[in-house]
């Protein structure tokens, strides 16, 4: 099914198996996705549902088959969730000229807690953040983007009390991806931390996505 979607010049297919973004024009991305992580210019991105049996120790060539079923034949930037497409959450906020959306799909019964939880086999039950800025972010603004983004769903799992398995106050899943995409419209912003604009607005953002899935 498609949807408008709140971003310009990016339009959003959601079905069951996946939700796929497509830009009209290139974005300027960095994430720790399965396909294309890093620093990747692309106009698709998608978050392709998973069961959670799922183990297998290629997930990059099955969401490269289900990208090509598709029909995407250029490069894109995929993730993988057990979380139900249904329960995307879409967040839009503004300030001043800066607009920003977010798209999150958040599970938890993966949670763990960082420097405390044992290594064991990573499990689907993941929280995939999709910041889509549109604006232009420096190297160094995009990787702040991204740890303004973790500390803002850290804090809110601690808010809530949530715990791991064993017990322990829960930073995240051990699988969780952020993805932050720019359109590259205006002049460059150096920093996005928490207090700058941009950081404000990605903090909002994660706090009213995760809220909507507040277990």
């Amino acid at each position: 099914m498609k949807s408008a979607f709140p971003f310009p010049g990016v339009s959003a297919a959601l079905d069951d198996q996946a939700l796929i973004l497509r830009s009209a024009e290139p974005l300027h991305i960095l994430s720790s996705a399965v396909v294309g992580g890093g620093f990747v210019d692309a106009r698709i991105i998608i978050n392709l549902h998973v069961n959670k049996q799922y183990d297998n120790p290629d997930p990059a060539a099955d969401l490269m088959t289900f990208a090509r079923q598709r029909g995407v034949e250029e490069p894109f930037v995929g993730l993988m969730t057990a979380v139900f497409m249904r329960n995307t959450q879409i967040v839009t906020l503004t300030e001043g000229d800066l607009l920003l959306t977010l798209v999150i799909t958040a599970g938890f019964s993966n949670a763990t807690a960082a420097g405390l939880s044992p290594g064991v086999q990573a499990r689907p039950g993941t929280i995939n953040s999709i910041l889509l800025i549109d604006a232009r972010l420096s190297s160094a603004a995009m990787v702040n983007a991204i740890i303004t983004t973790t500390e803002a769903k850290t804090s809110t799992l601690c808010d809530w009390g949530l715990q791991t398995p064993d017990g322990l106050p829960a930073t995240g899943t051990s699988t969780d991806t952020v993805v932050v995409a720019c359109s590259g419209r205006g002049p460059e912003l150096a920093y996005a931390g928490p207090v700058t604009p941009v950081g404000r607005l990605i903090g909002r953002a994660v706090r009213q996505g995760l809220e909507a899935r507040r277990p």
